[in-house]
């Protein structure tokens, strides 16, 4: 704001057509601003300095200014200097039934000065005519009023008093009674304004004690003690169920000016006028995504999904590429971009995405991320199990430690008939155990082919082979963890923690998941058979 005020008033003096641009400074000041007091006093007084009285309009010119301004920020509790400017600019011009009308609203609306401004009514009121300071249709309805209430009425008799009375706002003939009218009219106007301020004062008290809270209503680009922001998120719930949508609407935006950097106020106040304006929560999105949270995730994903909503796929495909410039390497952006072109059937826009992450991503792990998308993707979508599986096999000759990946071409290979897919289920599993990943994660994969094979094998030395196989890794295991208690060396699960198959156990077929409580070595006891716990001896 001061920026804005300094350029008006040193910068714009040197500029050829300094009006023009002084005017064009304050439009968009006050576009942007609009709950600006100071910059709106600031832009009127402009006008005043530099009106052209020639065409007989600048009163109203200057009149228009005013409202423009009591509307945009009149209800603004701390709005009580732009009441009072437009107030004294009224009496300045002698028009005073329009200072009472500007009174009457101030009286209605709750403000941090709401009490002097009821004083100072009063003292208009008493220092005035009241056929000045009334309209003229208030005037003579007050004057019927006070003229039915002081005559005596007789009993099925109709009382005419206006036949007695003057046109207009003519004073009565009677010096007494003309006395005694404007006392009464003064004394009618104060009390009816009465009720008005015993409402508004009641309002004022319900929101003093967050009035008071408000400690920094300007922007700074510190962060906000956390009572400020309880007092603004608390202050807000208020208004929310007992203000007014206007009310509601200007909090927002005095937050908004204190709490430009949360995005959580600008996310609440985008889903209120979702009830109200579809251009209004466009403006609030854009407000916030370009100038104040260009790179906060959460609040571009909002975005983009209401102008999805509204069938603007073309935004919101523009939102989030922007995002993904401004924030590059973000799995999620990429993610929603993908999402995105594959609800409307881009789907080979949204599979060249997932490649382009593959290819560009920064290590092994990320790249394996991207490839297990693109896999489901192909296989879940697109109903192409061939490439799906060449995903994820160039994914597993480039990144040979990655449980995720053997998992997820276990539940590829799982999605058929297992019977006839077990020459490449088991393929898969050899694959796993004879890679460089950790031994635990070894393991895992060969207890897993041992239940396989006991649940769905068709070769009873494949499995024997597979019992032979699992003994020698828990075997290695067992050597490993003998060799750190002697204090040789830590075993691998020690030495590096990665995700082991477990971790990612949810990418995989139910199947996979049961019967893994086999006790092996009840079938094998260090290579020996132990045929009689399972047979009977032969008879003799």
């Amino acid at each position: 704001l001061r920026g804005l005020l300094y350029i008006c008033s040193n910068v714009g003096k040197y500029l050829a057509s300094s009006s023009f641009f002084h005017f064009q400074v304050y439009r968009r000041g006050l576009q942007a601003i609009p709950l600006s007091v100071d910059l709106w006093l600031h832009y009127i007084a402009f006008l005043r300095e530099n009106q052209d009285n020639s065409d007989g309009e600048a009163e109203s010119r200057i009149r228009a200014a005013y409202e423009h301004a009591v509307l945009a920020a009149g209800t603004d509790f701390r709005s009580d200097r732009l009441w009072e400017a437009y107030i004294n600019w009224e009496t300045e011009q002698e028009k005073l039934a329009n200072v009472t009308a500007v009174y009457d609203r101030i009286l209605g609306i709750p403000t941090q000065l709401y009490s002097q401004h009821f004083q100072r009514f009063k003292d208009h009121v008493q220092n005035g005519n009241p056929k000045h300071f009334l309209s003229e249709e208030e005037f003579v309805q007050l004057r019927l009023e006070l003229a039915a209430a002081n005559k005596p009425t007789v009993e099925g008799e109709e009382e005419a008093p206006s036949e007695e009375l003057p046109p207009g706002t003519e004073d009565l003939p009677d010096p007494a009674k003309r006395v005694t009218e404007i006392e009464n009219m003064r004394h009618k106007v104060i009390e009816a304004r009465q009720e008005i301020f015993n409402h508004n004062e009641h309002e004022v008290s319900k929101r003093w004690a967050f009035e008071e809270g408000i400690k920094r209503p300007y922007f700074h680009v510190k962060a906000l003690e956390k009572t400020q922001l309880s007092n603004w998120r608390e202050y807000l719930d208020f208004e929310l169920e007992n203000g007014t949508p206007e009310r509601v609407v200007v909090l927002f935006e005095r937050c908004l000016i204190a709490c430009a950097l949360y995005e959580e106020f600008w996310i609440k106040y985008a889903k209120y006028l979702e009830s109200y304006s579809t251009e209004g929560v466009r403006h609030v999105y854009k407000k916030a995504c370009t100038i104040h949270l260009p790179k906060k995730a959460n609040i571009h994903f909002l975005w983009a999904a209401f102008e999805e909503q509204q069938g603007n796929i073309e935004e919101a495909r523009g939102i989030l590429k922007s995002l993904e410039e401004s924030v590059p390497g973000l799995a999620m952006v990429r993610l929603r971009r993908v999402s995105l072109e594959r609800r409307h059937g881009n789907l080979d826009e949204a599979e060249t995405l997932l490649r382009d992450a593959i290819q560009n991503g920064k290590n092994a792990t990320e790249s394996s991320f991207y490839s297990v998308k693109l896999a489901r993707q192909l296989l879940k979508v697109q109903r192409s199990i061939g490439k799906a599986r060449k995903v994820l096999l160039e994914a597993i000759e480039k990144d040979e430690t990655s449980p995720k990946l053997y998992l997820n071409l276990l539940e590829l290979e799982y999605s058929g008939d297992v019977q006839q897919n077990e020459a490449e289920i088991l393929a898969c599993f050899d694959r796993a155990i004879n890679s460089s990943m950790q031994l635990e994660s070894r393991i895992t994969f060969s207890q897993r082919k041992v239940d396989f094979l006991e649940d769905f094998g068709s070769d009873i030395n494949v499995l024997v082979a597979a019992y032979e196989q699992h003994q020698k890794l828990l075997k290695e295991q067992d050597s490993s963890k003998r060799k750190a208690e002697n204090g040789s060396q830590e075993p691998d699960s020690k030495r590096q923690r990665v995700d082991d198959a477990s971790g990612a156990s949810g990418q995989v077929a139910p199947d996979m998941q049961a019967n893994h409580g086999y006790n092996y070595n009840n079938w094998y006891q260090y290579g020996q058979y132990q045929y009689n716990q399972y047979y009977p001896p032969p008879p003799t």
